[in-house]
């Protein structure tokens, strides 16, 4: 990508061809260790032949917009961030048992056949899937500091590395502990923000200004951005994992809803519903058939649910936007930057 226009799909081109190579690299040099490590080793490949590559193009634009050239070193250390997201997909898949992503079995299903004649061979398959996750985030480490950038640019990035992971970790255990809770919007959306938003956009544009050396009105200014920009990401989510097309987003309709997550869409159901509704949704969670399913979209739409988190997608958006305008970032940068908060936004997969 030599030119200033923004092609989101050669740039997809770049990083799916740097996480092929490293990836299958890793894989090759894992399952020499022992021929029955084959099965694993495909995972690690498999949880990152799909993606939208959106953290990367963060972190590079976060580099960019401070001024910076197109680099290829850059761009692996950019991809890096596309395996901390495909390690956070695979526990997140193992932590919801969600059964499908990209229309394909997740690990722990999948590594069922590794262990099929083992005794606890569901067990057995959830901890593998476990250390594919495990293993894909240490390699996005050794990716980051591999990446051919100079130890003094790593150097002012890295400590970022521990503030997204904690913030992540933080995310996944407060969905779990509120999971099946009473519903709060406001707690759901500090969920959105910690599980999602920020190793979405806001830390990929930070450590990309990081290693450009962009100065203290940039960061934050990449923040005020970031932050509700990524919780308009998981609030589209949400609302595509209920009422999406399962052939688009490659995902289980029913995760969401059965599983009694913290959704905010979940939240404002509830906050709108009378007792009456309340006790309907009641019954229909407990019936866990698609007839039922179908049931609760009804009520969600009829209350107008669905249309509460567009209006909130849509004032978080609005409010990235304004933040970015504020900023003095070339013009290439900005208008990558407005491409980038709609398609985070406003996508249908």
């Amino acid at each position: 990508m030599t030119s200033e226009r923004w092609d989101p799909a050669a740039f997809k081109t770049r990083v799916d061809a740097v996480l092929s190579a490293f990836v299958t690299r890793e894989a090759e040099e894992f399952a020499a260790i022992d021929p029955a490590l084959g099965p694993v080793a495909e995972q690690l490949e498999a949880a990152v032949a799909d993606g939208k590559r959106l953290r990367a193009a963060f972190c590079y634009w976060g580099w960019r917009a401070a001024r910076q050239p197109d680099s290829d070193a850059l761009l692996r250390a950019a991809a890096a961030l596309e395996l901390v997201h495909a390690a956070a997909v695979v526990h997140d898949d193992l932590i919801d048992d969600s059964p499908l992503r990209h229309g394909r079995p997740t690990a722990q299903l999948a590594l069922r056949g590794a262990v099929r004649r083992r005794p606890r061979a569901a067990a057995s398959a959830r901890s593998l899937a476990m250390l594919v996750g495990d293993l894909l985030m240490a390699l996005a480490g050794q990716l980051f500091v591999t990446s051919g950038l100079p130890g003094g640019y790593l150097g002012r990035a890295r400590p970022l590395w521990s503030v997204m992971a904690r913030e992540l970790i933080a995310g996944e255990c407060l969905e779990i502990l509120r999971t099946g809770g009473a519903p709060d919007t406001a707690e759901s959306l500090k969920v959105i923000r910690y599980k999602t938003a920020k190793y979405t956009v806001e830390q990929p544009l930070l450590i990309g200004g990081a290693l450009a050396g962009a100065g203290e009105r940039l960061r934050a200014g990449y923040s005020a951005y970031g932050l509700p920009l990524g919780e308009a990401f998981q609030l589209r989510d949400d609302l595509l994992g209920l009422f999406g097309d399962p052939a688009r987003t490659g995902k289980d309709t029913a995760d969401d809803v059965r599983g009694r997550r913290p959704t905010a869409l979940w939240a404002e159901t509830w906050r709108m519903a009378g007792e009456e509704d309340r006790e309907r949704l009641r019954e229909l969670l407990g019936r866990r058939t698609p007839d039922g399913l179908d049931a609760v979209r009804e009520v969600m739409r009829r209350l107008r649910a669905p249309d509460r988190i567009e209006a909130m997608i849509a004032a978080r958006v609005e409010e990235a936007l304004t933040a970015l305008h504020a900023l003095d970032v070339p013009a290439h940068a900005a208008a990558a930057l407005t491409a980038l908060a709609q398609a985070a936004a406003l996508r249908q997969a």
